[in-house]
C-alpha cells in the first residue's frame, strides 16, 4: 500500500455481499490493491474512514528494505520492490520484462470511479491499464458476486509490433497475517480430494498441475485460515483456479510479513507468444472466505445454485452398466438390465465403453465413432426405444479427445496425435494417445461423429471420459505446445453440443474425478466423483469434493457388494446410505442380485426420491466430531424446518460407546424431533441409545435392529441449542456403518 502522503487522488471501491467485505484501492494511476477481503466491514460512512483503512495496512519501511512501501496489486508487480512471484513474467527476447503499468480507465458496473469512496453491493470492477514503455497493456476484471464469492482475471494485450512471449500470467489475493495453516488436497486415481494441512511458513506453497487436465491430485481448492480452522469455525479464505488444463495455486508469505494465495494457467514454454495485436486472457481466480469450512463452501454452492443453467429438475437415479458388464454388449443382457432397473424406479440407463468400432476392449477402436455393426448389427435403436419406452433417459459413453493407435483414425490421421516429435509418439496410458482437437479437421470430425449419433438416437445424457494425462502434449506438425489450444477446443466442443441439443445433460468423468473444476461445470451437469465406489473411500472423498461443489453436482452410485476397485465387502445399507447423500446412481448387475438386496435397493431409491429435493437444495454441514474414526454430514433446509444427517463409523474407535454426537446447523431457538431411520431392511451391529424410544435400550450389544421397530419409536424432541451445544448419544455399532437421523422441527419459525 501506498503512503497517504503520496497520494494525489484516492479512489476506493468498498462492495458487499453475503457477509462479506471487499474494500479495493484504486488510487492514483495504480493497479487496484485488495485493502480488506473477509468479514463485512458495514458501511464505510466517510471517505476519511475509507482513507484511514488503507493507510492502517501500510507497513512501516523496514532497515534494508526499498525505501517506499512496498503496495502488492492484485497482479503484484516487481518495479513496487515486491519480493515475491510476480504477476506477469514474459519478455520481447528479453527485453521489456518488467512493465509499469498505469492506469487510464475504471469503472464498476459500467459507470466510471470518482475520486473517494464508491460503495455498493455485489459488483464488477474493470480497470485498463498500459505501459508504453513495454507496449502492453492489461484490462483486469475483479467481481464480488450475489454468494459473496470473489472473482478476478487478468487480459494482456501487446501493443506492439514485435512478438511478446508469456511465460506466467498469475493473479494473487492478499490474506492477514493471522492465516497461518494451509489446507488443500492430494490425491490419485480412485483416491481423489485428500486434505493435507501444513504450516504456511516464509516462502511458497506452490501446486503446480501439468497433466493437461485438472488432476486427481490437483490442489482443489487452496486454503489458509488461523491454526485449527474446521468446519464450524475460524476464519479461512481459499482459492480455486477455474481452468481444465495445466495450472498454478500458490500461498506465500514474505520476509516483511504479507502473504497472498494466488493461481492462473500454468504455460508450457513458447505456449502463448503475443503477436501484434493479441491478446491472452486468464482463468478465472475464484476467492471464498468464511468462519469456517462449511460457511466458505456454502457460498461456494449458492453461487453455483443461482446460474441460469444449474440443473433444475430432480436429479434422476442412474444406472450405470459399466461394473455390470464391460465390454460383454448383448442386447438381451443389456434389455435385462433395463428391466430390473426400472422395476425398482431407476430413471436413466447409460450404456458406457464398447459399443462403437472395433471396441471389444481398451486397446482398439477409441476415436471410431461410429456404432458397431459387429456388435450392434441393428444399431442402438432396439435398446435406445426399449429403454426410452421404460420410461427412462438413455445415456452414452464418449471419450472424445483420445483415440487408439489401433483405430480407423488413427490410421488415416497419425498427424492429428498429439506430439512433441513427429518421429515418435508420446508414452501410451490405458493404450491411448491424445487427438489434437486444436487442429480443425481434427476438431470437425470428431464434433460431426457425436452429433451425428446424438441425432440419430434419443439420448438425453453423455457420460464425457477423459482417462490418460496429457504427456508432451503438442502439435505434431511442429512441436509446439498445445494443452492451452486443447482446453479451449474442449470447452468449444462442449458449447456447441450443448447449443445444439438443449436439455442435452453431460457428465465430466475423466479417470473418474480427474476434471473437476469450476470452469468445466459452468459447462456440464454433474461430475463423476471416482472412480471407486467403495464407499468406505467415497465418505472421504464426498465430504471434501463437497468443499467446492453441492451434492447435486456430485455423482454417486450404490456399487456391487464387493467393490471392483478394492476387493472390500460392504453391506447395501453402507453403500446406499452412503450414495444417497450425492447424485444418485447404481453401477451393479441387478440380474445378479439377491432378491432380498434388490427389494432393499427399492426402497433406498424410494427413499433418494422423498428426500433429493431437501439434498439438492439444502445447506451442506459436515461435523467435527471429535473422533476421527466418526464422519458426521447432514444437509439442512434453507428454512430450518427439516434436515437428514448420517452418522458413518469409518473405522473402529478407541472407546467401547461414541458418546454425543451434536448435530449442527439448525436453528438454535426451535424445537425439532430427531428419529433414526432405516430406509430398508435391518441394520445389524448396533447398541442402540435409550432415547431412540424403541425399547431397544436392555438389546443385547450388536443384534440387528428392525427398520419396523425404529419406525415405532418416537425419538426425543430437543432444542436446536441442545443439538448443537451438547448433542444425542449414538449408537455402538461396527465399523462401516451409518445411522441416519430424520429431523424435524415440531414448533413454527421465530419469524
Amino acid at each position: 500500500m501506498t503512503a497517504s502522503t503520496s497520494v494525489s487522488v484516492r479512489r476506493t471501491v468498498s462492495l458487499r455481499a453475503a457477509g462479506v467485505s471487499l474494500v479495493l484501492d484504486l488510487s492514483d494511476d495504480l493497479l487496484p490493491a485488495v485493502v480488506h477481503w473477509g468479514a463485512d466491514l458495514g458501511s464505510l460512512t466517510t471517505e476519511d474512514e475509507a482513507s484511514a483503512l488503507t493507510d492502517a495496512g501500510v507497513n512501516p519501511v523496514g532497515l534494508n528494505q526499498v525505501d517506499e512501501p512496498v503496495r502488492v496489486a492484485i497482479l503484484p508487480e516487481g518495479w513496487t520492490g515486491w519480493p515475491g512471484r510476480p504477476g506477469l513474467s514474459g519478455s520481447r527476447a528479453g527485453q521489456a520484462w518488467s512493465p509499469r503499468f498505469r492506469v487510464t480507465a475504471r469503472t464498476l458496473d459500467g459507470s466510471p470511479v470518482a475520486a473517494g469512496l464508491t460503495e455498493g453491493g455485489a459488483g464488477a470492477v474493470r480497470v485498463r491499464a498500459e505501459d508504453a514503455a513495454s507496449s502492453l497493456a492489461v484490462d483486469l476484471h475483479v467481481e464480488l458476486l450475489p454468494a459473496g464469492i470473489l472473482r478476478t482475471r487478468a487480459e494482456l494485450s501487446n501493443l506492439g509490433a514485435d512478438e511478446y512471449t508469456l511465460d506466467a500470467f498469475t493473479l494473487a489475493l492478499p490474506i492477514p497475517s493471522v492465516a497461518r495453516e494451509v489446507l488443500d488436497f492430494a490425491g490419485r486415481w480412485a483416491r481423489e480430494r485428500t486434505p493435507q494441512r501444513t504450516d504456511l511458513g516464509i516462502g511458497i506453497h506452490l501446486r503446480e498441475n501439468r497433466r493437461g487436465r485438472t488432476g486427481a491430485d490437483s490442489a482443489y481448492l487452496l486454503h489458509a485460515g488461523a491454526p485449527g480452522f474446521d468446519f464450524a469455525g475460524g476464519e479461512v479464505w481459499a482459492v480455486h483456479t477455474a481452468w481444465s488444463g495445466n495450472h498454478v495455486h500458490y500461498a506465500e508469505r514474505v520476509f516483511s510479513g504479507e502473504q497472498v494465495l494466488g493461481g492462473g494457467e500454468l504455460l508450457l514454454p513458447g505456449e502463448i507468444v503475443l503477436g501484434a495485436g493479441d491478446s491472452y486472457t486468464s482463468p478465472w481466480l475464484y476467492g471464498a472466505y468464511g468462519d469456517g469450512l462449511d460457511e466458505l463452501a456454502g457460498r461456494f454452492h449458492r453461487h453455483l445454485r443461482a446460474r441460469r443453467q444449474h440443473p433444475s429438475s430432480p436429479r434422476p437415479v442412474t444406472l450405470n452398466v459399466w461394473e455390470a458388464v464391460y465390454f460383454d454388449h448383448s442386447l438381451p443382457g443389456l434389455i435385462e438390465l433395463a428391466d430390473r432397473a426400472a422395476e425398482i424406479g431407476v430413471e436413466r440407463y447409460v450404456l458406457d465403453d464398447g459399443w462403437f468400432g472395433s471396441r471389444r476392449d481398451d486397446t482398439s477402436g477409441l476415436g471410431d465413432w461410429q456404432v458397431s455393426a459387429e456388435v450392434w448389427p441393428d444399431g442402438l435403436g432396439p435398446l435406445v426405444d426399449h429403454v426410452t419406452g421404460l420410461g427412462m433417459q438413455f445415456g452414452l459413453w464418449f471419450e472424445p479427445e483420445m483415440v487408439n493407435v489401433d483405430s480407423d483414425v488413427a490410421h488415416a490421421h497419425p498427424e492429428w496425435i498429439m506430439s512433441a516429435d513427429r518421429d515418435r509418439l508420446p508414452v501410451p496410458s490405458r493404450n491411448q494417445q491424445v487427438l489434437n482437437l486444436a487442429i480443425p479437421a481434427c476438431y470437425d470430425y470428431i464434433r460431426d461423429a457425436m452429433v451425428a449419433i446424438l441425432r440419430e438416437y434419443d439420448i438425453s445424457y453423455i457420460k464425457w471420459d477423459h482417462n490418460r494425462d496429457l504427456v508432451e502434449a503438442a502439435d505434431r506438425a511442429d512441436g509446439r505446445p498445445a494443452v492451452h489450444a486443447q482446453t479451449l477446443a474442449f470447452y468449444r466442443l462442449v458449447d456447441e453440443l450443448k447449443e445444439s441439443f438443449p436439455g442435452l445433460e453431460i457428465e465430466s468423468c475423466s479417470s473418474g474425478g480427474g476434471r473437476v473444476d469450476l470452469e468445466v461445470i459452468e459447462r456440464t451437469d454433474r461430475v463423476w466423483t471416482s472412480d471407486c465406489i467403495d464407499p468406505h473411500e467415497r465418505q472421504l472423498m464426498h465430504r471434501w469434493t463437497q468443499q467446492l461443489l453441492p451434492p447435486e453436482l456430485m455423482g454417486a452410485h450404490i456399487a456391487s457388494g464387493i467393490s471392483h476397485t478394492t476387493g472390500r465387502g460392504h453391506s447395501l445399507e453402507y453403500r446406499a446410505s452412503t450414495a444417497v447423500f450425492g447424485h444418485l446412481g447404481i453401477e451393479w448387475d441387478l440380474r445378479a442380485a439377491p432378491a432380498d438386496e434388490f427389494a432393499q435397493l427399492g426402497a433406498w431409491v424410494a427413499f433418494y426420491k422423498r428426500w433429493r429435493g431437501l439434498l439438492h437444495t439444502g445447506d451442506v454441514v459436515r461435523l467435527d466430531t471429535g473422533d476421527e474414526t466418526l464422519f458426521g454430514h447432514g444437509v439442512v433446509s434453507r428454512d430450518r424446518s427439516r434436515a437428514l444427517f448420517a452418522i458413518a463409523a469409518v473405522e473402529r474407535s478407541m472407546t467401547s460407546m461414541c458418546g454425543r454426537v451434536r448435530l449442527r446447523g439448525l436453528d438454535a431457538g426451535r424445537r425439532y424431533r430427531v428419529r433414526p431411520v432405516l430406509p430398508a431392511g435391518e441394520l445389524a451391529g448396533m447398541l442402540p441409545p435409550p432415547w431412540w424410544g424403541t425399547g431397544a435400550g436392555d438389546m443385547a450389544a450388536h443384534s440387528a435392529v428392525s427398520a419396523e421397530r425404529i419406525a415405532g419409536g418416537s425419538g426425543a424432541v430437543f432444542s436446536g441449542r441442545t443439538l448443537e451445544r451438547v448433542g444425542v448419544a449414538h449408537p455402538a455399532v461396527f465399523p462401516d456403518t451409518t445411522v441416519l437421523y430424520e429431523i424435524e422441527a415440531v414448533d413454527s419459525s421465530r419469524d
